[in-house]
C-alpha cells in the first residue's frame, strides 16, 4: 500500500570520514634492517580494497616520510589490518623473531626490537 506525496527517508552523503594511520619503523630503519621503502611498496601492493589487491584507487593513500608510513583512508579501514600486514612483511623477511609492532597510541604503530634480558640479570 503505497500512500501519494509521501517520500523516503534519505541520508545525504556528506563528506566520508579519513582516517589517518601511522607505522613507525624508525629503530630497524636506523639500524639497516628493513627498508622503509621496501616496506611502503608492500603495504601498496597488499591492501585490499572492495576485496581486491592492488585497487587502492582514491579511497586510500600511502605516502613516506623518512621512516614512517602514513596510510590516509575513508572510513571502513580497519587499523587491525596494518599490523596484520605489517606482521606479514616481517614474515616476509625473516624478522618476526626480533621485531614486534606495538601500537603507542590510538592511530599509530611501531616497530620494536623484543626485549631480550641478558644472561647476566639471571645468575645474580
Amino acid at each position: 500500500m503505497v500512500v501519494k506525496g509521501l517520500k523516503k527517508k534519505t541520508v545525504k552523503g556528506g563528506k566520508k570520514q579519513q582516517m589517518k594511520f601511522v607505522i613507525d619503523c624508525q629503530q630497524p630503519a636506523d639500524d639497516n634492517i628493513v627498508e622503509p621503502k621496501d616496506f611502503e611498496k608492500f603495504l601498496t601492493n597488499r591492501i585490499k580494497v572492495e576485496g581486491k589487491t592492488g585497487n587502492l584507487g582514491e579511497k586510500v593513500s600511502i605516502s613516506r616520510d623518512k621512516s614512517k608510513i602514513t596510510v590516509n583512508a575513508e572510513a571502513p579501514f580497519s587499523k587491525r589490518y596494518l599490523k596484520y600486514l605489517a606482521k606479514k612483511y616481517l614474515k616476509s623477511q625473516q624478522l618476526r623473531d626480533f621485531l614486534r609492532v606495538v601500537a603507542p597510541s590510538k592511530t599509530s604503530y611501531e616497530m620494536r626490537y623484543f626485549n631480550i634480558n641478558d644472561d647476566k640479570d639471571e645468575e645474580e
